[in-house]
């Protein structure tokens, strides 16, 4: 199976620029060249920040956009996005207990899209309600294996400041995945980083977004904005294996003449 991953588009208006770039632009390049070479993709994941500004017209802006993506595609939300705007605009897309999440059966296991925005807070929160669901989730998944996918960090990645913006409720959430026992990979957003390694036993990836990025710094009190280029991921997944391949999608030297 393959599928791809994109993260932290964050839209803004039309015609706008944000960090230096355009956002629309670049996702434009991105779904340009995902359709180019991965057109056979099971399936897109967009792990969240769709929106740099939470408004309308950024969601209608990604809807148009989307319109053009050859495989099918997921959203999932960010600390960035706002949920009544994204589902005003995304209608056809029931909530889950008020929440932008879901699950998909594949031939290789289950795919569980985790919502993790807090209205109005930087930090994801994985509440009662939302661990509810997914205990739910993982019960009704019982021994085949699963695949995590939320926008928050619940894992340290030992840049101070990003990691005390992750998720809240890390605790919990290690908690109801230790009792499910098989969750082969998290796959996740925010941290603007490509970053890999285990949490805990369990395999864990972020990405770059697909407009500015987050220098690699570890001082304990900034977080410096960079521009190393956009990027996404294409996941390969069979009973035995879980790679990831980073791909930088824009042409260094000619993205922003």
């Amino acid at each position: 199976m393959k599928i791809i991953q994109v993260t932290d588009l964050h839209l803004v208006t039309p015609g706008d620029m944000l960090c230096e770039r355009d956002p629309l632009k670049n996702l434009q390049a991105c779904i340009a060249n995902i359709n180019e070479n991965h057109a056979d993709a099971e399936l897109v994941i967009f792990t969240g920040d769709l929106s740099d500004t939470g408004g309308d017209d950024t969601y209608r802006a990604l809807a148009g956009e989307l319109e053009k993506l050859i495989p099918p595609y997921k959203l999932l939300l960010g600390n960035h996005d706002n949920r009544s705007a994204f589902l005003r605009v995304f209608n056809s897309i029931t909530p889950e207990d008020g929440f932008v999440q879901s699950v998909v059966d594949t031939a290789e296991g289950r795919l569980i899209f985790l919502d993790t925005l807090s209205e109005g807070f930087v930090e994801g929160r994985l509440d009662e309600a939302r661990q509810a669901w997914l205990k739910q989730r993982l019960q009704e998944a019982a021994e085949r294996p699963v695949f995590l996918f939320l926008h928050h960090p619940p894992f340290p990645i030992f840049m101070p400041l990003l990691d005390s913006l992750g998720l809240i409720e890390a605790k919990a959430l290690y908690a109801l995945l230790r009792a499910h026992g098989n969750i082969r990979h998290i796959f996740v957003g925010h941290a603007h980083r490509p970053v890999a390694g285990s949490w805990r036993g369990i395999p864990v990836s972020v990405i770059r977004g697909t407009n500015h990025q987050t220098a690699l710094d570890f001082s304990p009190d900034r977080i410096m904005t960079t521009l190393e280029p956009p990027a996404y991921a294409v996941v390969f997944i069979d009973r035995d294996t879980v790679i990831s391949h980073f791909h930088d999608f824009l042409d260094r030297t000619a993205a922003y003449r």
